[in-house]
């Protein structure tokens, strides 16, 4: 009975100079263990005669509830201080300026098509899409581009069959758009279209916005002030434009359009050939062959369409030397636009 008391006012003494919860764990196993002196204590009583067993098995197991009941009450106030210290070494300072998650920006090809789609939707064109697998007869033949024409060659075109092709252009989209709709018809066509082509300024896959307008007495004075009004609201009011004659089946007469280089500014560099400008587009008015496949009346109508790179535009107008860079996908190009 004189141990009892001992180990416990050793108990006693010890838990009140515990000061971490490591500490109270390492009394709880000196005294509570499986070799503890109190388990210790439980294993005396088969030693005693019968007559002291009973009273010594209740001191010791009150001994046992009351070291229990102790270190669980310590526990819970050291626990707390140590949670008020971590609190208050690892306190955030919310004054401070959080930490910002990088955020992916609009790709300078789908930032230059949306500038470009924005400035003809002002002026009241309406967009339409077609599909990029196409058939050979709205992409070729009723645009004035039939079988054996050398044209076709000048396409590149990736095959799928005889009669399905990977689009080259936007322009069956106007096809579509005529067969199903009567004039008046103004539209653009923006998407990705398909060559056999690949180097610093050209790709395989690459994207076009093609335009349409087709109603009474469209002469080629609207086209012309059409593209030059669309010209100075992308490069800038001071942009100089030129029209050259040029050649395209479904267009008669044609042109291609170009812009003071936006390199030299008209100086003269490798990238202009020295001349002072750039070409950015072609167009001309619709040749009557192509309107009377969409059963338009060429007497009563006319129109004029154009059709643009998107890569060639943002190369132009962002200053970029190589067509590449837009499918590298470098995070130091990417976060400039």
């Amino acid at each position: 009975m004189d141990n009892i008391d001992s180990i416990r006012e050793d108990f006693l003494r010890e838990v009140s100079t515990a000061g971490n919860l490591k500490d109270l764990e390492a009394i709880r196993l000196r005294y509570i263990g499986a070799k503890g002196l109190v388990s210790s204590l439980l294993k005396e009583i088969g030693k005693l005669p019968q007559e002291e067993r009973k009273g010594f098995g209740a001191r010791v197991n009150e001994l046992k509830n009351f070291v229990e009941s102790t270190i669980a009450e310590k526990k819970e106030i050291l626990f707390a201080k140590e949670t008020e210290m971590r609190l208050k070494s690892e306190s955030v300072d919310i004054t401070l300026p959080g930490r910002r998650i990088p955020s992916g920006s609009i790709h300078p090809v789908t930032k230059t098509m949306d500038e470009i789609t924005d400035i003809f939707f002002r002026l009241g064109y309406e967009i339409e899409y077609g599909p990029e697998i196409e058939l050979d007869k709205y992409n070729f033949e009723l645009l004035n581009i039939p079988p054996l024409h050398p044209a076709r060659d000048m396409q590149a075109t990736f095959y799928i069959s005889d009669q399905l092709v990977l689009r080259t252009h936007t322009s069956p989209v106007q096809i579509r758009t005529m067969l199903k709709q009567k004039p008046p018809v103004k539209i653009i066509s923006p998407g990705t279209v398909y060559r056999c082509d690949s180097d610093a300024t050209h790709t395989p896959m690459f994207h076009q916005v093609e335009g349409l307008l087709v109603d009474r007495d469209i002469s080629f004075e609207d086209l012309r002030g059409t593209i030059e009004f669309f010209l100075k609201a992308f490069f800038g009011q001071k942009t100089r434009t030129r029209f050259r004659a040029s050649y395209f089946p479904f267009t008669e007469p044609s042109a291609e359009v170009d812009i003071e280089c936006q390199m030299c500014m008209g100086k003269g560099c490798n990238i202009c050939k020295n001349s002072g400008f750039l070409e950015v587009m072609g167009c001309g008015m619709v040749n009557p062959a192509v309107l009377r496949n969409v059963n338009i009346d060429t007497e009563e109508f006319s129109g004029f369409a154009f059709g643009m790179g998107v890569e060639r535009m943002a190369m132009l107008k962002y200053k970029i030397p190589d067509l590449r860079l837009f499918f590298e996908n470098d995070l130091r190009f990417l976060r400039q636009f």
